[in-house]
């Protein structure tokens, strides 16, 4: 299966569904179609490295592999559960300078000094007030508590991860890519309202002969008309709900 899933607001997805031994296999990637409401060419095409590529008009959209994109083999690899992080493996980009001193006298710099600014008081009165001291303020050259700049660990390996190994489970098929004779070609359409058009539809195995028919439609259909028979169909069935609404 292969094609546009258009439903409400929120499905905008293109599926590609491959069977494989009597079952069907969705593509894990959330791909997502055109909504412009304009005519466009999808192009799935599957290859015998079981590579493939998905085309809107004839320009690459995705691409990738049936071993990674479907889950219908058995992964190649898999993570090796009693892997362990090495003992001796040092994962800390940034370290402190071992060769950094804390500057003499540090610790005795004070977080606040007396305002040099402030002025006692005229009306300051010792005897009813007591010993005029001024107020405190951040002292500027308190730099916080000393910590030794950081450097780049030359010993640092990165951060760990677990290796994979070959699945013992996996099974390779050189066939994987090759699907049933194709005798039919079956269009599903469930909709609310009209307007949706499927014509053109190509199964060959030439890749090149695809974009060429392609092309030759595209020259065939301007845009500039496509995008008219779009606003034509717009108005008549404006025109019709309209008519509708009137009559109910």
């Amino acid at each position: 299966m292969f094609g546009p899933d258009i439903c409400g607001t929120q499905k905008k997805q293109l599926h590609v569904i491959l069977s494989y031994q009597g079952q069907n296999y969705p593509i894990k990637k959330e791909l997502e179609c055109e909504t412009d409401k304009l005519m466009h060419f999808y192009t799935f095409i599957l290859r015998p490295d079981a590579s493939y590529s998905i085309l809107v008009d004839n320009r690459e959209r995705d691409s990738g592999s049936m071993y990674t994109d479907w889950d219908i083999l058995p992964p190649r690899k898999i993570k090796d559960v009693k892997a362990k992080k090495p003992a001796d493996w040092d994962d800390r980009e940034y370290i402190d300078d071992p060769n950094a001193v804390k500057p003499e006298g540090y610790d005795s710099i004070p977080k606040e000094i007396p305002d040099p600014k402030a002025r006692e008081p005229d009306n300051w009165d010792e005897d009813e007030d007591g010993i005029w001291r001024p107020p405190k303020i951040p002292n500027p050259a308190y730099k916080g508590p000393w910590k030794p700049k950081r450097i780049k660990n030359p010993n640092y390996k990165g951060k760990w991860k677990i290796p994979y190994i070959d699945n013992p489970e996996f099974e390779d098929d050189p066939d994987l890519y090759v699907l049933k004779p194709i005798k039919y070609v079956g269009i599903e359409v469930w909709q609310v309202k009209a307007g949706s058009v499927f014509d053109n539809v190509l199964i060959c195995d030439e890749p090149e002969y695809a974009k060429k028919v392609v092309e030759e439609v595209f020259a065939n259909r301007e845009i500039s008309d496509r995008k008219r028979s779009f606003e034509e169909a717009e108005k008549l069935r404006k025109a019709r709900e309209e008519e509708v609404t009137r009559m109910t």
